[in-house]
C-alpha cells in the first residue's frame, strides 16, 4: 500500500488551517471574507479541497453547499480545481491535479508519484478509506490531495491542525 510522506502532511495540516480560517471555519483575525475565496460562499456549509504539489507549493479551495453533506465528486468538479482521472477495478482513481504531473500514460504506475487522498473531519486527517467520490464531507471538513514519491515504507499519520 502506498504511504504519504510526513512534510507533506505537515504542510497539508497547515494549509487546511488557513483554508478553513479564510473560508469561514475556525475564528481568526484573517481579513479575507468567506465570500470572496468561497464557491457559493452564502450557502450555510463550506467543505475545502486542499492541494499540495510535490514541489511543496499548495492551494485550496472553499466549496459551499445547502444540504448536510457533499460527496468528493461533487466538491472536486465545483471547486473549479482541473484534475483527470482514469476509471480502474476499485473505482475513480486521480491521476492528475492543476497539471502535475504535466503528462502520463498510466495513472497509477508502480513505484512513481501519485495523488495522495486525506481526509480531514473534527480538526484530524486521516488517510481515505475509499475513493474520492464515495467520500461524503460536512460542515468545515476537507479533502486533500498530496502528490508524493512512492514510498513502500510506513509514515506516520497526518498531524491534527494546532
Amino acid at each position: 500500500m502506498r504511504k504519504h510522506l510526513m512534510g507533506a502532511s505537515a504542510t497539508l495540516a497547515l494549509v487546511t488551517i488557513g483554508a478553513l480560517t479564510a473560508c469561514g471555519g475556525s475564528p481568526s483575525a484573517a481579513t479575507t471574507s468567506p465570500a470572496s475565496t468561497c464557491v457559493n460562499a452564502s450557502a450555510p456549509h463550506h467543505a475545502y479541497v486542499v492541494v499540495e504539489h510535490m514541489s511543496g507549493t499548495t492551494f485550496q479551495k472553499c466549496v459551499g453547499f445547502s444540504t448536510d453533506t457533499v460527496d468528493g465528486q461533487t466538491l472536486m468538479d465545483q471547486s473549479g480545481i482541473e484534475y483527470q482521472t482514469q476509471t480502474t477495478s476499485f473505482g475513480k482513481a486521480v491521476c492528475e491535479i492543476d497539471k502535475e504531473p504535466a503528462q502520463y500514460s498510466k495513472c497509477l504506475p508502480a513505484n512513481a508519484p501519485y495523488w495522495n487522498l486525506f481526509v480531514e473531519t473534527g480538526g484530524a486527517w486521516t488517510s481515505a478509506q475509499t475513493g474520492y467520490t464515495a467520500v461524503p464531507l460536512h460542515d468545515k471538513e476537507a479533502l486533500g490531495w498530496t502528490y508524493a514519491q512512492y514510498s513502500a515504507s510506513p509514515a506516520l499519520p497526518p498531524l491534527a491542525k494546532v
